[in-house]
């Protein structure tokens, strides 16, 4: 009889569990998914606007679990619960694969305090990567929109967007530490 309690039965469960291949992440698949986002993000993910994020070599985790986000209303933005309501996991998945692999956007940012920024830039490197490149479930910072940076402190520090670390993080830096952190990130 098969039981867990046995160790060469629960070797080989686990085994197998490792054997069986996911579900791999289609990027192909995912441009075609993505063809809605384009109006917003851009093409490939290189968004004009500073009002929406590059979403250009982002890490495909941080995609996955914001579109999961805005898919359950976790988090609030009614245009992206509504894009997000249409895909399923899988498509997610192919989404976030797609905009992960883009070259990098570089979205520049004032020069000035650019420098004043890279001075500051150390409390957020830890968790965002040495070259803000992004680390898992931690977004890329490098290359972002600095209005779309700012607004995304201020909603943190406000307590819009949740999140206890950022909250944490956002609460300590005034507007124009806000401004010089998002600058130098944006010219990254």
């Amino acid at each position: 009889m098969f039981s867990l309690k046995h160790p060469l039965s629960a070797c080989l469960v686990l085994a197998y569990s490792y054997a069986v291949p996911a579900l791999a992440a289609d990027a192909a698949a995912g441009a075609e998914k993505a063809a809605m986002c384009v109006g917003c993000h851009g093409p490939n993910g290189k968004s004009s606007n500073a009002q929406w994020p590059n979403l250009a070599a982002q890490q495909p985790a941080y995609l996955a679990a914001q579109l999961k986000a805005f898919k359950s209303g976790s988090r609030a933005n009614p245009m992206m619960q509504s894009m997000a309501a249409n895909l399923n996991d899988q498509d997610i998945d192919n989404v976030a694969a797609y905009f992960a692999s883009q070259p990098a956007a570089k979205a520049g940012g004032d020069a000035a305090l650019a420098k004043t920024g890279e001075g500051k830039a150390g409390m957020c490197l830890g968790c965002h990567g040495g070259q803000a490149q992004g680390n898992g479930q931690m977004p890329r910072l490098a290359g972002q929109h600095p209005g779309y940076l700012v607004t995304q402190l201020k909603n943190f520090k406000e307590g819009t967007r949740q999140s206890g670390q950022m909250q944490g993080m956002a609460g300590s830096l005034s507007e124009d530490d806000m401004k010089a952190l998002a600058a130098y990130f944006g010219s990254l």
